[in-house]
Formats: C-alpha cells, structure tokens, sequence
C-alpha cells in the first residue's frame, strides 16, 4: 500500500486546528447536513436530532462513527459540510431522503442504506449553510491528482480488506461501488495530466518523424 499520512496532510498540527476552528461556525440546529469533498461534491447525507455541529465533529475528529470505522468515508476528502437546520424535527427523515435522492442521482452518495423516496415534499427546503473545514493550501494541494489518485486506491484497498475480514454487507458493497466510480474519475484525471514519459515519447516520435 502507499506509504501516505493517512490521517493529516502537510502540517498535521495546523490541519486540525483550522478544522476545529471551521467546525465551530456550523449551526447547533437539528436538521440535515451533507459531507462534501474536495470539489464541493456531497458524498454523504447524514441527519442529527441532537444538533448538527455535534454530529459533524464526531465525523470528522473521531473514530466514534460509524461511517468512519467502517471504513465508507475518508476524511482526507472532506472539504466542506452543508448543513439544513430545520424548526420541527419532524420533518428531519423528509428532508434526508428527498436531498439523498437528489444528490446521489448526480454521483453515487458513500451512504450504506437508501431511504425511500419521499418525492415531493410538503414543506419548503431550508436555505443551507456551507463550511469550508480544511484551509485553501490543504484544499488545493489535495486536489492534485498525483496525491489524490494513490490516496482514494488507498482508500478503497482499506475498504475491500474491512469488508473481507471484519464485516461484509449490502451497505458497505454499494459504498465500494461508489468509491470505485471516484477512483475511476481521479484516474482519468491522472492520465489526462502530460508527465514525464508522455513529454519523452511525443518528443521522441516528433524528432524520428523529422529525420
């Protein structure tokens, strides 16, 4: 496997500490929240009854979730994080499953289990929120493909040996699904990028071509 900090990147110290800071301007309202990545794609539609900071941090600083240890979320990726506070908690499981099926008919949500869909809602959609948790060097760096590529095969690796030796199960097999449909998409972006090699054999071609 790759050799990568697999908890931090860069200055691990700092990392944190602006995480820490992002997360305290999320709203402690009930409500829905939506993890995103690092191109602001949500990849993960969560609910919290008890407040919505809460339960992002304990995402994203903790191993005491369950999205985490089972491997189907790599915090590495996590950049932003929506959050839809509502005023009646009872419109909370609505709210999840109509914005679940809405975002995860664009790209494929890391969410084990699919609620059904409540079609059209009886009440307006909150406006939302957006929190930038990791700082804009982080952001940018991580968005290379030359870091991000061996990261997500890591990560899926990670998520194939957690399902093969610790628990298997339709929820976790349709996360694999959706990370593997990522890991394509970031290995498409590799190719598309011009390295070394490909300088050297369009060069190379060109000069015998010339001679």
């Amino acid at each position: 496997m790759f050799n990568l900090p697999y908890a931090t990147f860069g200055d691990g110290h700092l990392s944190i500490e602006f995480r820490h800071q992002a997360l305290s301007e999320l709203t402690r309202e009930v409500g829905v929240y939506a993890l995103c990545d690092l191109d602001q794609i949500p990849i993960y539609v969560g609910q919290s009854v008890d407040g919505i900071r809460a339960r992002v941090r304990r995402h994203l600083t903790s191993a005491r979730s369950d999205i985490i240890a089972n491997r189907q979320i790599d915090v590495w990726e996590i950049a932003y994080v929506m959050a839809w506070p509502v005023p009646d908690k009872g419109m909370i499981e609505a709210l999840e499953a109509y914005l679940f099926h809405h975002f995860d008919a664009h790209k494929p949500l890391m969410n084990g289990t699919i609620p059904q869909n409540p079609g059209r809602l009886n009440f307006e959609i909150p406006n939302y929120s957006m929190v930038q948790v990791i700082s804009d060097a982080d952001l940018e760096t991580r968005r290379d493909p030359e870091l991000r590529l061996p990261r997500q095969i890591e990560h899926y690796q990670r998520l194939v040996d957690h399902i093969l030796t610790v628990k298997d199960s339709k929820q976790l097999r349709r996360s694999l699904r959706a990370h593997f449909e990522r890991l394509s998409a970031y290995h498409a972006q590799f190719l598309s990028q011009t390295g070394p090699e490909t300088l050297e054999l369009e060069y190379g071609e060109h000069a015998d071509a010339t001679d």
